[in-house]
Protein backbone atom coordinates (compact mmCIF):
# COMPACT_ATOMS: atom_id res chain seq x y z
CA UNK A 1 0.00 0.00 0.00
CA UNK A 2 1.17 3.02 -1.25
CA UNK A 3 -0.19 6.45 0.15
CA UNK A 4 -0.98 9.26 -2.87
CA UNK A 5 -0.15 13.08 -2.56
CA UNK A 6 -3.81 13.41 -2.55
CA UNK A 7 -3.95 11.62 0.78
CA UNK A 8 -0.66 13.60 2.12
CA UNK A 9 -1.42 17.13 0.97
CA UNK A 10 -4.80 16.36 2.54
CA UNK A 11 -3.42 15.36 5.91
CA UNK A 12 -0.97 18.31 5.17
CA UNK A 13 -4.30 20.97 5.18
CA UNK A 14 -6.16 18.94 7.53
CA UNK A 15 -3.33 19.84 10.48
CA UNK A 16 -2.74 23.01 9.21
CA UNK A 17 -6.43 23.74 9.47
CA UNK A 18 -6.46 21.97 13.24
CA UNK A 19 -3.74 24.39 14.08
CA UNK A 20 -5.90 27.44 13.01
CA UNK A 21 -8.72 26.08 14.58
CA UNK A 22 -9.82 29.13 16.67
CA UNK A 23 -9.33 31.67 14.38
CA UNK A 24 -12.30 30.43 12.40
CA UNK A 25 -12.40 30.35 8.45
CA UNK A 26 -9.10 30.43 6.80
CA UNK A 27 -8.19 30.96 3.47
CA UNK A 28 -7.04 28.48 1.10
CA UNK A 29 -4.19 30.87 -0.21
CA UNK A 30 -2.76 30.66 2.92
CA UNK A 31 -2.83 27.20 3.86
CA UNK A 32 -1.14 26.76 0.26
CA UNK A 33 1.72 29.19 1.55
CA UNK A 34 1.87 27.69 4.52
CA UNK A 35 2.16 24.02 3.61
CA UNK A 36 4.23 24.43 0.12
CA UNK A 37 0.82 23.10 -1.91
CA UNK A 38 -0.27 24.54 -5.23
CA UNK A 39 -3.47 25.92 -4.50
CA UNK A 40 -4.93 24.39 -7.67
CA UNK A 41 -4.01 20.64 -6.31
CA UNK A 42 -6.08 22.20 -2.79
CA UNK A 43 -8.96 23.16 -5.05
CA UNK A 44 -9.10 19.38 -5.77
CA UNK A 45 -9.19 17.94 -3.12
CA UNK A 46 -12.06 19.79 -0.95
CA UNK A 47 -15.00 18.56 -2.24
CA UNK A 48 -13.81 15.28 -1.42
CA UNK A 49 -13.39 16.65 2.14
CA UNK A 50 -16.81 18.34 1.63
CA UNK A 51 -18.78 15.48 0.94
CA UNK A 52 -17.10 13.47 3.51
CA UNK A 53 -17.83 15.89 6.55
CA UNK A 54 -14.26 16.65 7.28
CA UNK A 55 -14.57 19.89 6.45
CA UNK A 56 -16.71 22.98 6.17
CA UNK A 57 -16.88 25.93 3.50
CA UNK A 58 -17.65 29.48 3.86
CA UNK A 59 -17.64 31.78 0.58
CA UNK A 60 -17.52 35.17 0.65
CA UNK A 61 -15.20 38.41 2.67
CA UNK A 62 -14.53 36.21 5.15
CA UNK A 63 -14.79 32.83 3.65
CA UNK A 64 -12.44 30.04 3.60
CA UNK A 65 -12.10 26.45 4.75
CA UNK A 66 -12.11 25.10 8.49
CA UNK A 67 -12.78 21.60 10.20
CA UNK A 68 -16.42 20.66 10.56
CA UNK A 69 -15.29 18.75 13.74
CA UNK A 70 -12.98 18.97 16.70
CA UNK A 71 -9.84 17.22 15.62
CA UNK A 72 -9.64 15.25 18.39
CA UNK A 73 -12.85 13.34 16.28
CA UNK A 74 -11.00 13.20 12.79
CA UNK A 75 -9.15 9.51 12.57
CA UNK A 76 -6.27 9.60 9.58
CA UNK A 77 -8.04 6.28 8.81
CA UNK A 78 -11.46 8.80 7.41
CA UNK A 79 -9.01 10.74 5.88
CA UNK A 80 -7.07 8.80 4.16
CA UNK A 81 -10.60 6.07 3.38
CA UNK A 82 -11.86 9.38 1.65
CA UNK A 83 -9.19 10.40 -0.18
CA UNK A 84 -7.61 6.85 -1.40
CA UNK A 85 -10.57 5.25 -1.76
CA UNK A 86 -9.85 1.78 -0.18
CA UNK A 87 -6.82 1.08 2.17
CA UNK A 88 -7.39 -2.38 0.91
CA UNK A 89 -3.68 -4.11 0.67
CA UNK A 90 -5.53 -6.41 -2.22
CA UNK A 91 -8.42 -5.84 -4.48
CA UNK A 92 -10.43 -8.24 -3.84
CA UNK A 93 -10.89 -7.08 -0.18
CA UNK A 94 -12.25 -3.75 -2.11
CA UNK A 95 -15.68 -5.35 -2.00
CA UNK A 96 -17.55 -7.01 0.70
CA UNK A 97 -18.66 -9.86 0.42
CA UNK A 98 -15.44 -10.54 -1.53
CA UNK A 99 -16.28 -11.28 -4.81
CA UNK A 100 -13.07 -13.19 -5.80
CA UNK A 101 -14.08 -16.58 -7.20
CA UNK A 102 -11.05 -17.87 -5.42
CA UNK A 103 -11.87 -16.30 -1.95
CA UNK A 104 -12.97 -20.19 -0.52
CA UNK A 105 -9.72 -21.59 -1.88
CA UNK A 106 -7.32 -18.90 -0.95
CA UNK A 107 -4.13 -19.68 1.45
CA UNK A 108 -3.15 -15.86 1.36
CA UNK A 109 -6.45 -14.37 1.73
CA UNK A 110 -6.01 -14.66 5.92
CA UNK A 111 -2.90 -12.55 5.46
CA UNK A 112 -4.44 -9.63 3.57
CA UNK A 113 -7.47 -9.62 5.38
CA UNK A 114 -5.73 -9.34 8.98
CA UNK A 115 -2.95 -6.80 7.63
CA UNK A 116 -5.78 -4.50 6.14
CA UNK A 117 -7.32 -4.71 10.11
CA UNK A 118 -4.21 -3.55 11.18
CA UNK A 119 -3.42 -0.89 8.97
CA UNK A 120 -7.34 0.02 10.05
CA UNK A 121 -6.83 -0.03 13.26
CA UNK A 122 -3.74 1.52 13.49
CA UNK A 123 -4.99 4.55 11.71
CA UNK A 124 -8.55 4.98 12.89
CA UNK A 125 -6.12 5.13 16.49
CA UNK A 126 -4.27 8.25 15.62
CA UNK A 127 -6.20 11.34 15.44
CA UNK A 128 -5.36 15.12 13.99
CA UNK A 129 -5.35 16.56 17.57
CA UNK A 130 -2.47 13.23 18.35
CA UNK A 131 -0.62 14.78 15.59
CA UNK A 132 -0.57 18.22 16.89
CA UNK A 133 0.16 16.96 20.67
CA UNK A 134 2.86 15.37 19.27
CA UNK A 135 3.84 18.71 17.05
CA UNK A 136 3.87 20.63 20.14
CA UNK A 137 5.95 17.72 22.42
CA UNK A 138 8.45 17.51 20.19
CA UNK A 139 9.11 21.00 20.15
CA UNK A 140 8.86 21.62 23.71
CA UNK A 141 11.37 18.75 24.03
CA UNK A 142 14.13 20.32 21.57
CA UNK A 143 17.27 21.51 24.03
CA UNK A 144 20.24 23.79 23.09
Amino acid sequence: MKISTKGRYALRMLIDLAEQKNIGYVALKDIAERQDISKKYLEQIIPILNRSGILTTNRGHQGGYKLAKDPSHITLGEILRNTEGSLAPVSCLEDSPNQCKRCKECATLPVWVGLEKVVNQYLDGITLQDILDQKINSISDYVI
